[in-house]
């Protein structure tokens, strides 16, 4: 069984938010809560409720599905529009200040056992 779960509009960078999912990826739902609650990143925090997300999800299609047995399977996180601001500089310019967002996509599958 498997459940998903999507953060759009992110803000932070993509680059970033894939340095956090890279240490969860293809880890249990139990290990990857420990990394992200221990991880100094900003991104960790979002992560963090984004997968408490996905198990919820999980629990809702499957109400008896052991989270033992769950792994993240699944973890991307890909560029999102950038918000443009400008700052005024000296002599009359201005200077563009960017806020990059991004797409974070999660998913956890239950270990099958035959």
């Amino acid at each position: 069984m498997e459940a998903t779960a999507q953060l759009k509009f992110a803000r932070g960078s993509a680059r970033k938010a894939r340095l956090v999912l890279d240490t969860i990826r293809y880890k249990k739902v139990a290990e990857a809560q420990n990394l992200l609650k221990f991880s100094k990143r900003r991104s960790a925090r979002l992560i963090d409720k984004l997968l408490e997300s996905a198990i919820a999800n999980a629990l809702q299609k499957n109400p008896k599905a052991d989270l033992n047995q769950m792994y993240v399977t699944k973890a991307t996180a890909d560029v999102g529009p950038q918000m443009k601001r400008y700052q005024p500089r000296a002599q009359g310019r201005a200077f563009m200040i960017r806020k990059p967002t991004c797409h974070i996509a999660l998913e956890i599958q239950s270990l099958e056992l035959e």
